[in-house]
C-alpha cells in the first residue's frame, strides 16, 4: 500500500525529491528530521550535535511521515544533500538610485536563483525612464529594462541547476514608470515583434514555453498610507482593470507599522524592510489532525523545526547570513483548510471553530520559537507565521493547498518532467472522500474555487480576517476569476471590484487574482467529474495521440 494519498503526490515525490528510485517517504522524512535538527555525522560544514530531544526528534518524523507537517520543498529536496539550501527565497530592495546598484542586485539575485531559492525585489527606489544622468549625462532607461534582464537571467539560471526560477518585482504606486509597469504583461494587446497578427498571448497559448515579456516574473505594485487618502485614483483603477484581465500586476499593501515592508519572496507570503533577508518555510496540514491536542504538539514541533533551519540551512552570502541572524524570520503556515472545513460541513468561510484552532496556531508558534530561541541563546524571531500556496507540498499530502479553496473536483494537472510535458486527469482526493463518505450524486456541485469565482467578496472576507487576527507574515492566495469578457468579469465590473478591494485593503497584506485562461500553459484547467472518472490514474504526455479514449485538452 502506497504512503501517499495520491498517485500524483507519489509520483511528484519520485520525480522530484527522491535521491534514489528505492527511496521512500519513511526514509526521506528520517532524512530530513534528522539533518535539520538531529545529529549529522557527514563531512558537511554544520553543526552535528541534536538540536532537538529524543522524543522531540521522534514526535516529529511521525508528523512529517503521516503529513501533519509539511516542511517547505527546499528541505525536502535538500536534506542529504552536500548543499543545505534549505530556506526558500531571497527578498532584495534597491539601495540606491546607481548603475552599481544594478550590478549588486543583478549579481545577488544570479547566486540567489542558483542555490534554488526564488527572489523578490522592490525596484521603487531607481529614477524612472528619462531623467537626465549627472554623471555621464545620458537619460535614465529606467526600471523596466532591469526587470527584463532579470527574467532574462531567470530563464538561463535554472534553481540549483533542476527547476524554474521563481522570481517577483514590485513597484511603488507612484513611481514614473508605473503605467508601463502595470501594462507590461498585458499580453493580449502585445504584438510580436516580425509576426504577422500575433500577440504574446496567442504564442503563449500555442507552446507556453514560448517567450514573453517578464514571463518568469509575478509583478505586483506596492501601496502605502498615501494610497488610503485618494484609494479609488487612476493608477489603480488601471491595477485592477490589468489584474482582472490577466492576473497581473498584483497588490501589495503596506501601511501604518508595516510601511517599510515593500519586500516580499516570489510567492508573496513573506514580508521584510531588510534587504537580504531570507524566508525559511513549512505548513501544518489541519486536514490531517482531527484534534486541537494535536494540533499544539504539531506546531511546537514545526516551529521548533524551523528556528533549527535558521542554524543548519546554508545561504549565498554574508549579508544574507547577518539579516538572517538579526530576523530570524519564521513562515510557518496552513494547508488543507478547505478540506478541514469541507470534513466539518462549513462553508468557505471562517467561523468559531475554526478560530479556536487558529488562535491555537497562532499561541503554539510563538510560544515555541521563543522557548527554542532562548535554549540556544538566539535572537527571538519578528515573525513566525505565513501561508503559502504550497503547490507541490499539498500535492504530497494529497490536500487542497495553503488557503486555497478545492480548484475542482475534477481537473487536469500539467508538470514538467525533464524535457517531457505530462498531465493526468485528476480526481482531487478531498472530494472523492466527500463523495464516497457522503453519498454526494452529483459530485459537480461540491463548493469550489471555480464556484467561488462567483462570490470574490467571501474570499476576500475570509483571507482579510485570517490576516489581521492570526499571521504576521502575510497570505499567498489567489483569487480565481472568470475568464476576462464573460459576463461577471468585465469592463464595467472594474470599478465595483477595486470598491471591494479597497474595502478590506487595511486588513491584507497582499492580494492577487487569476481569471480563468489567463496565461498559456495554464498548470491545472477543470474538466467535469465524468470526463475523469476511470482515467485518474493514467498519466499522458502532452502532443500525444489520444491514449485510453481520452484526448489531449
Amino acid at each position: 500500500m502506497s504512503e501517499f494519498r495520491t498517485s500524483l503526490g507519489e509520483q511528484i515525490f519520485k520525480a522530484r525529491y527522491a535521491m534514489t528510485r528505492d527511496e521512500t517517504w519513511k526514509t526521506r522524512s528520517q532524512l530530513i528530521v534528522q539533518d535539520v535538527c538531529g545529529r549529522r555525522s557527514g563531512a558537511r560544514n554544520i553543526q552535528s550535535h541534536p538540536l532537538m530531544s529524543k522524543d522531540e526528534l521522534r514526535d516529529l518524523q511521525n508528523f512529517i511521515e503521516k503529513f501533519m507537517f509539511l516542511p517547505g520543498g527546499r528541505y525536502i529536496y535538500y536534506a542529504g544533500r552536500e548543499a543545505a539550501f534549505y530556506n526558500n527565497c531571497m527578498m532584495y530592495k534597491a539601495i540606491e538610485d546607481s548603475r552599481e546598484e544594478w550590478g549588486r542586485l543583478l549579481k545577488a539575485q544570479s547566486d540567489a536563483l542558483m542555490s534554488g531559492a526564488g527572489v523578490g525585489c522592490d525596484y521603487s527606489v531607481l529614477r524612472p525612464h528619462g531623467l537626465m544622468l549627472a554623471r555621464t549625462g545620458g537619460t535614465a532607461s529606467g526600471v523596466i529594462p532591469l526587470l527584463h534582464t532579470v527574467n532574462e537571467m531567470g530563464r538561463n539560471v535554472r534553481q540549483g541547476g533542476s527547476r524554474r526560477s521563481a522570481i517577483y518585482s514590485s513597484l511603488n504606486w507612484q513611481h514614473g514608470d508605473i503605467n508601463e509597469f502595470i501594462s507590461v504583461k498585458d499580453w493580449r494587446n502585445t504584438p510580436v515583434p516580425g509576426v504577422k497578427n500575433m500577440t504574446y498571448f496567442d504564442i503563449k497559448n500555442n507552446d507556453f514555453d514560448a517567450r514573453a515579456p517578464l514571463d518568469g516574473m509575478n509583478i505586483s505594485v506596492n501601496y502605502d498610507d498615501e494610497w488610503l487618502e485618494k484609494p479609488l485614483n487612476d493608477v489603480f483603477i488601471r491595477n485592477v482593470e490589468m489584474a482582472l484581465r490577466n492576473g497581473e500586476p498584483g497588490f501589495s499593501f503596506n501601511f501604518g507599522p508595516n510601511k517599510h515592508d515593500t519586500l516580499r519572496n516570489a510567492c508573496g507570503e513573506v514580508c521584510s524592510a531588510d534587504d537580504s533577508d531570507i524566508c525559511n518555510l513549512g505548513s501544518i496540514n489541519l486536514a490531517a489532525i482531527d484534534d486541537i491536542t494535536t494540533l499544539h504538539r504539531v506546531v511546537e514541533l514545526a516551529t521548533k523545526f524551523l528556528v533549527c533551519g535558521t542554524i543548519r540551512a546554508h545561504v549565498p552570502d554574508e549579508k544574507t547570513l547577518m539579516v538572517r541572524e538579526k530576523n530570524r524570520r519564521l513562515g510557518l503556515g496552513l494547508m488543507g483548510v478547505h478540506e478541514w472545513l469541507l470534513k466539518r460541513n462549513y462553508r468557505y468561510e471562517m467561523n468559531d471553530q475554526l478560530r479556536t484552532w487558529l488562535g491555537a496556531y497562532k499561541y503554539e508558534s510563538t510560544r515555541a520559537a521563543n522557548e527554542h530561541c532562548d535554549r540556544f541563546y538566539l535572537s527571538r524571531p519578528v515573525a513566525c507565521r505565513a501561508i503559502a500556496p504550497t503547490g507541490t507540498t499539498s500535492l504530497l499530502a494529497g490536500t487542497t493547498s495553503g488557503l486555497e479553496p478545492l480548484y475542482a473536483v475534477a481537473y487536469k494537472r500539467r508538470w514538467i518532467d525533464g524535457d517531457k510535458r505530462r498531465y493526468q486527469l485528476v480526481i482531487d482526493k478531498t472530494a472523492q472522500d466527500l463523495i464516497q463518505s457522503l453519498g454526494i450524486t452529483d459530485p459537480d456541485n461540491i463548493e469550489t474555487a471555480i464556484d467561488l469565482a462567483n462570490d470574490v467578496e467571501r474570499r476576500i472576507a475570509f483571507q482579510a480576517e485570517l490576516q489581521r487576527d492570526y499571521v504576521d507574515n502575510c497570505i499567498s492566495s489567489t483569487i480565481n476569476l472568470p475568464a476576462w469578457g464573460s459576463e461577471l468579469n468585465n469592463q464595467s465590473t472594474v470599478k465595483d471590484t477595486a470598491k471591494l478591494i479597497a474595502k478590506y485593503a487595511r486588513d491584507l497584506r497582499g492580494l492577487t487574482f487569476y481569471p480563468d485562461g489567463a496565461r498559456g500553459g495554464q498548470p491545472i484547467t477543470r474538466v467535469e467529474y465524468a470526463e475523469a472518472i476511470g482515467n485518474e490514474n493514467v498519466t499522458f504526455e502532452e502532443n500525444d495521440a489520444c491514449q485510453s479514449g481520452v484526448c489531449n485538452l
